[in-house]
């Protein structure tokens, strides 16, 4: 689902909500008894409404000296190249969503390595997690939402053509790892975002 509407709050921008999920009346922004911050509370069966950030999960798919990229053929940044990755479903592990995201935007056959990075991005309230995983074959090729995929040398990387700064840092990280012939997990926190 996409959103569209959005209201900031202290620098953070979340989903505009009108509706209550449980009964359908109004919603009202208010700070419930015992907790610190606003939130979206229904005027009539007094449902808190609570806004958690959403977890990305994905896949650094890698074939011997290469990675591969999908060019993406979906806003936000359409024509970029990135990572497969997408929203976790509920229901499923972070590996499992990775997985499932890779087969739907590369049709890519992976065997997962191990945890890879994990970036929170708080001023859009998301955590991204990549996973190192072997391409098991070459039958890759565009999803719905992929325009393009392709196997990347480090040299050939599109550096100013990546969608965003999750898949930049990776990227970083892994040749980096690579060269150093030591792969470890990296964690950090993004607060900028990318260029339209």
């Amino acid at each position: 689902m996409q959103l569209s509407l959005s209201v900031e709050h202290s620098g953070v921008y979340t989903p505009l909500m009108k509706f209550c999920g449980q009964c359908g009346a109004s919603l009202r922004q208010q700070i419930p008894e015992g907790d610190n911050r606003l939130r979206y509370v229904c005027s009539a069966c007094h449902t808190i409404h609570y806004q958690n950030p959403r977890i990305i999960a994905g896949c650094l798919p890698i074939y011997e000296n290469k990675v591969l990229l999908c060019k993406r053929a979906i806003e936000p940044r359409l024509g970029k190249w990135t990572l497969p990755a997408g929203f976790l479903e509920n229901g499923e592990t972070i590996a499992e969503g990775a997985t499932r995201e890779t087969t739907e935007e590369a049709n890519a056959n992976i065997s997962i390595i191990d945890l890879y990075t994990l970036f929170s991005v708080p001023h859009i309230s998301q955590v991204y997690v990549f996973y190192r995983a072997e391409l098991l074959d070459l039958t890759f090729f565009p999803g719905i939402e992929t325009m393009e995929t392709k196997l990347f040398k480090e040299e050939d990387i599109p550096w100013e053509e990546l969608s965003f700064p999750s898949v930049s840092q990776t990227l970083e990280y892994y040749f980096k790892d690579r060269r150093d012939n030591s792969f470890q997990f990296h964690e950090g926190n993004i607060r900028v975002s990318y260029k339209k």
